[in-house]
């Protein structure tokens, strides 16, 4: 019964993608859902692509292993969509761009894309290779097949649909896997599990104190979850790229700030589990193991097939989410710029624009592609937890004062937004290189410190930014009934 219900939701998934087919006619549609998204598909899109499975396996593992403070991981992650939602993710919306290079690209200048891009790129990869092989590894317990098959039967699954649809058929999908985690975890694991520990005095009679201390976890790791992921979810292409689907400012705000309380509500959720997991079965080897651990134990046929699926949907989701934005910002800002900047020095012309039935039939090929790759990495690498702290690490140091100095002061310079990203990302690997510990806090800081002062020292001795980019700019920004076509690396114009 499991496995039919595991079965439906993988054909489900794949129908979808063939509907969505249907509605990705232009490369807006393709890249960024046409900007049409309201706030029920926006909120339940922007929840699922940032709760995959750190936040579901392994937010229930931390709540096992170190109680109610198991919940800040994700908690972070709920924080820093609240911060995207009301501080910038008005502005976001209003550039009408497709990457968060072309973004610093419109706010600084030419010059900005193809650096940034490169950065951005490495961390949507991992990003996409981690959710791989989680999703992969699961495939292998359900099914009784090896790593590698696994991890080529989740991966087709994908990238069928995200090829078929693009974002439209990553919105669609995320939304009914948004549904499936929010009865999956809600209404069906978290109080059959409580209820089976005894309810919360069960809880306080069968686990330390200290499960019940929010600091159990360690302030330093505390710390740590903020500075990565609270302000890697800022910036993050994947995330930028859900923000530019809304369709006007109010769902932006408003919706994104209903998917950030979500967060922290899942948060609290997964910890209780995890808790309640560890009065039931307090003698599980890896704390990762405790979520197949206790759906197994307390579940019965169906019901269990639907809560793994629950878990499945929030691995998946993350994994299209991180996979388009891959094919974008190589499409975008490391491809395209190569290419205009090649056809610029050989013609002193840029390129012709291709008609928006090319472009989404380039954009499928990217997807395709890098899906390929994607696979074929997971196959082949052991463990990526290490990666991925390298990728966020270089994101959050490279990138954060870059990005959030263009929304924040006037006066940054291409000059300095360059030496920033240099900067951050060279001292960030490099204190980690020294340190010898990748998942030590003093490469991350190190990294921040040296771009931020890059950052205004470069501005500061550099000719401020040209008055037609500034001008477009805050015409962009404060003005959305002016917008025009979107600016990105195939043309030139900022007028």
């Amino acid at each position: 019964m499991d496995l039919v219900v595991i079965a439906l939701y993988i054909a489900a998934m794949i129908g979808i993608g063939f509907y969505a087919k249907t509605r990705a006619k232009t490369e807006s549609d393709f890249l960024v859902a046409g900007r049409r998204l309201g706030p029920l598909l926006y909120s339940g899109t922007m929840a699922a692509v940032v709760l995959g499975g750190a936040s579901t396996i392994g937010g229930v593992g931390l709540g096992y292993e170190y109680g109610i403070s198991g919940m800040w991981l994700v908690f972070a992650i709920g924080c820093g969509i609240l911060l995207l939602s009301f501080g910038f993710a008005t502005k976001i919306n209003r550039l009408r761009v497709y990457t968060v290079s072309q973004m610093l690209e419109l706010r600084y200048g030419p010059g900005a894309s193809l650096v940034s891009g490169i950065v951005m790129w490495a961390y949507t990869l991992m990003l996409a290779v981690t959710s791989t092989i989680a999703y992969g590894t699961i495939f292998g317990v359900l099914f009784d097949i090896g790593k590698v098959p696994a991890i080529i039967l989740g991966g087709a699954v994908v990238v069928t649909y995200s090829v078929l649809g693009g974002m439209w058929s990553i919105t669609l999908t995320d939304f009914v896997q948004f549904i499936i985690k929010t009865i999956g975890i809600f209404f069906i694991l978290l109080p059959v599990v409580l209820i089976r520990a005894g309810g919360f005095s069960g809880l306080k009679a069968g686990l330390p104190a200290d499960a019940f201390s929010l600091t159990h976890i360690g302030g330093g790791t505390i710390l740590t979850y903020f500075v990565i992921y609270f302000f890697g979810l800022v910036i993050g292409q994947d995330i930028w790229q859900r923000v530019f689907t809304a369709r006007s400012d109010a769902v932006a705000r408003w919706a994104g700030a209903t998917a950030g309380l979500y967060c922290l509500l899942y948060a609290l959720a997964g910890a209780l589990i995890g808790m309640a997991a560890k009065v039931i079965l307090p003698n599980l080897a890896d704390r990762d193991d405790a979520y197949p651990s206790i759906v197994e134990n307390v579940l019965p046929a169906g019901l269990a097939g639907l809560v793994i699926a629950a878990a499945l949907a929030a691995i998946m989701s993350t994994s299209s989410g991180a996979l388009i934005a891959t094919a974008t910002v190589a499409k975008e800002d490391i491809v395209g710029v190569i290419k205009h900047r090649h056809l610029a020095d050989t013609t002193g012309a840029p390129d012709t624009p291709q008609h928006e039935a090319d472009e989404v039939k380039n954009s499928r090929w990217y997807i395709l592609g890098f899906g390929a790759v994607v696979i074929a990495i997971a196959c082949v690498l052991g463990d990526v937890v290490a990666a991925l702290t390298i990728a966020y690490d270089i994101l959050v140091g490279g990138l954060l004062v870059a990005i959030l100095g263009g929304m924040l002061w006037k006066r940054g310079t291409i000059v300095g937004a360059l030496a920033s990203i240099i900067t951050g990302t060279v001292l960030t690997l490099g204190t980690m290189i020294i340190v010898g510990d990748i998942y030590a806090n003093s490469p991350i800081f190190a990294g921040l410190i040296g771009s931020l002062v890059a950052y205004v020292t470069g501005s500061m001795l550099s000719k401020p930014t040209p008055e037609p980019i500034r001008v477009e700019w805050d015409r962009r920004i404060t003005h959305e009934r002016h917008y025009v076509a979107p600016v990105t690396d195939k043309t030139t114009s900022l007028t």
